[in-house]
């Protein structure tokens, strides 16, 4: 509720901005200026995920001057809203185990009375000047614990808090059945436990209040550090600048001209659509992430594409899979009698993980008119379009002569509901007598290269099953 309400107040006063809307009330007290963010990258189309820590860029440097850059304060603004939308609904997983609601109907108002907020904001140019000798400590705790170093280190510059208390109110009317078990787990690893806590259907009317008291963060902003081998960092003042850590190879950082760079994980820039090949935005190195899918056995293979495909029709249901996956991902243990098979069975199981968590992810980009096409989309059809996606893609343009439009496409009704496929994702599908082209509207982002990789990712599931 919380999330929901500071996520409202960020996407109304800063869309397309910096702002990063604070997701548990647990995290307000760590969110001081100058306090070191680690921020999880995700696949190229997804948000970021930031994690708060306990730690200070002063305690991070090498030294024990701590840092006082200066910190002003200014009014920012007074806020109260009031949303209304259809039930958004969610199971809880235990450890180790998922399920999830697969049917839900009802209204849900939230209102949120967060009265004047206050931001502070570091002064970077003293910030600057202060740490200008100073070195990150790479035997650090915190530099030490970091996942492959993939992760970036980030300190707060700015933050939005409340000055009084406030309230937050939700009123919900729900009517919703539980369906069994989340079996689309399951089928992806015999060690997945999956369970499920209630297979009744229920009706509630429930009206929650949340008190949040005065100087609770609701919102913040903040610099990447780009930090090298040897200790040294900088700090990205420029716009759409990532940072990261230096590799022994490579930098991992990545700089503004990256188009799918930006701290909300959206497109900041894209190039002309019509100058660019638009299939040259095609993944080849997800698509082979994708591939574990088809290793699965038949017996697997089938109902889980009939799950997905009863799940495209269910938004909650999907947006809730991707987050299942995403912490079995990261998190998931699997068990083995020995350590030649345990480690056996997890390369497999994690693989396997990793590939339905890329495609749950990339269909849950999707639009809805997308996913409702995919939904009813046969086998015949996807292996069509993927051909057809194939053929595009070992083209020098955008164009194909009509002898190599798959058969199926040759079929009208095949033909138009590629056409609509492409155009919900912002492409269209011309043809005359002789060629075969696409275009893309402006403005079109990253959802064809996520269609081409839902598509792909079904077409290994269900090729050759019928």
């Amino acid at each position: 509720m919380f999330s929901k309400a500071t996520a409202n107040l960020v996407h109304e006063i800063d869309p397309d901005g910096l702002l990063i809307h604070v997701s548990r009330v647990n995290d307000s007290h760590k969110l001081v200026p100058m306090a070191l963010v680690i921020k999880r990258k995700r696949w190229f189309w997804q948000r970021p995920k930031y994690q708060p820590t306990d730690f200070t860029l002063s305690d991070l440097l090498l030294g024990n001057k701590e840092l006082t850059p200066g910190v002003s304060e200014s009014e920012f603004l007074t806020y109260k809203g009031t949303y209304g939308s259809t039930f958004d609904s969610e199971l809880g997983p235990e450890a180790g185990s998922a399920s999830v609601k697969l049917e839900g109907r009802g209204t849900t108002k939230l209102q949120s009375c967060f009265g004047k907020l206050k931001k502070e904001e570091v002064d970077v140019k003293k910030l600057l000047l202060d740490s200008s000798n100073r070195s990150v400590d790479m035997q650090h705790v915190l530099v030490q614990q970091l996942e492959k170093r993939a992760e970036v280190v980030a300190l707060v510059k700015e933050r939005i808090f409340t000055t009084s208390p406030c309230s937050i109110t939700q009123t919900k009317v729900e009517e919703c059945t539980f369906q069994g078990v989340l079996g689309l787990v399951g089928m992806l690893g015999s060690s997945v436990k999956v369970c499920v806590k209630d297979s009744n259907s229920i009706e509630v009317d429930s009206d929650v209040a949340m008190e949040i008291p005065s100087g609770t963060v609701i919102a913040y902003s903040i610099l990447e550090l780009e930090i090298k081998k040897d200790g040294q960092y900088h700090l990205c003042l420029k716009p759409g600048t990532i940072g990261g850590f230096e590799s022994d190879s490579i930098s991992m950082s990545l700089h503004s001209e990256d188009s799918f760079s930006a701290v909300d994980g959206k497109c900041n820039k894209q190039q002309d659509p019509q100058k660019v090949p638009l299939i040259a935005l095609h993944n080849e190195t997800q698509e082979k992430d994708l591939s574990p899918l088809a290793e699965l056995p038949q017996s697997t293979r089938w109902p889980l594409f009939k799950k997905l495909q009863e799940t495209l029709k269910d938004r909650p249901a999907l947006s809730y899979l991707q987050l299942v996956l995403e912490d079995l991902c990261r998190n998931g243990k699997h068990n083995g009698t020995t350590k030649e098979e345990q480690a056996s069975a997890e390369s497999h199981t994690e693989s396997t993980l990793n590939a339905a968590h890329l495609l749950v992810s990339a269909l849950e980009e999707l639009p809805d008119e997308t996913l409702e096409l995919l939904s009813k989309s046969c086998p015949d059809f996807l292996q069509a379009f993927n051909t057809l996606v194939c053929r595009f893609k070992k083209s020098s343009c955008n164009a194909l002569s009509i002898q190599s439009l798959p058969a199926l496409l040759q079929d009208n009704q095949a033909f138009q509901l590629a056409e609509q496929l492409l155009c919900s994702a912002g492409v269209k599908l011309r043809r005359d007598a002789d060629q075969l082209w696409i275009e893309s509207r402006d403005n079109v982002g990253v959802l064809p290269v996520v269609l081409f990789l839902s598509v792909h990712g079904l077409h290994l599931l269900c090729n050759a099953l019928q």
